[in-house]
């Protein structure tokens, strides 16, 4: 057991193209997306992704691991690495780290307003979608949680990478209010997180962060 950080933070990454729709109505689990028949960048692995939509929730029974809004516990993720590679023969997508963009929130904050509207959250020690992984929705378990190996950035040690996979699940929708930082690779992407955002009545700070990307 590892001693959580003071103010936690959660990263959702996501292609530049996707940020005005969610701007407009906020993040959407998989499942979601699926039925609202949304057409756009998909960066992640879609044999992963309709593994998950049946993959159960313990701790919230009746609910799949598609129909939360996941986040990592750090920025420049494995999966980042993997887009960043672009060599993994299930990933369609094959447009380098660039354009992807990482959504930061607070970890308690998030939690806080998730309590007060009954919305169901869960948390996981490894990936979420693997069929071994438990499922928390206790803050009191955010020590089971090892965060020394979720920060650490070398993650060729077998047990550095499952806990760098970690996951905070959102169940549904995750407002686009919550997000409290935009973390870019360069200037070019952060102008078109601007355009992107340029209507919304929330606008989070932009910030570009090299240290977030390989």
């Amino acid at each position: 057991m590892t001693q959580p950080p003071d103010t936690p933070k959660i990263y959702h990454i996501v292609h530049v193209d996707k940020l005005g729709p969610i701007a407009e109505s906020g993040l959407l689990s998989d499942a979601a997306i699926r039925n609202a028949n949304v057409d756009d960048t998909v960066i992640g692995m879609n044999s992963i992704k309709n593994r998950r939509l049946g993959l159960p929730v313990s701790c919230h029974p009746g609910t799949h691991v598609g129909d939360y809004v996941p986040f990592y516990f750090c920025s420049r993720s494995i999966m980042l690495y993997v887009i960043y590679a672009a060599n993994h023969p299930e990933l369609e997508y094959r447009g380098g780290q660039g354009p992807i963009v990482h959504l930061e929130a607070d970890l308690h904050e998030t939690i806080g307003w998730a309590d007060a509207q009954l919305r169901r959250w869960a948390f996981t020690p490894a990936n979420a979608g693997a069929y071994y992984t438990p499922f928390h929705a206790d803050v009191g378990a955010l020590d089971q949680l090892n965060w020394p190996a979720i920060a650490e950035r070398d993650f060729r040690s077998a047990d550095v990478k499952e806990a760098k996979q970690s996951e905070f699940l959102v169940h549904g929708q995750f407002p686009w209010e919550l997000v409290r930082r935009i973390g870019v690779r360069d200037n070019a992407v952060a102008a078109q997180v601007h355009d992107a955002i340029r209507h919304s009545g929330h606008r989070p700070p932009i910030e570009i962060q090299p240290s977030w990307y390989y």
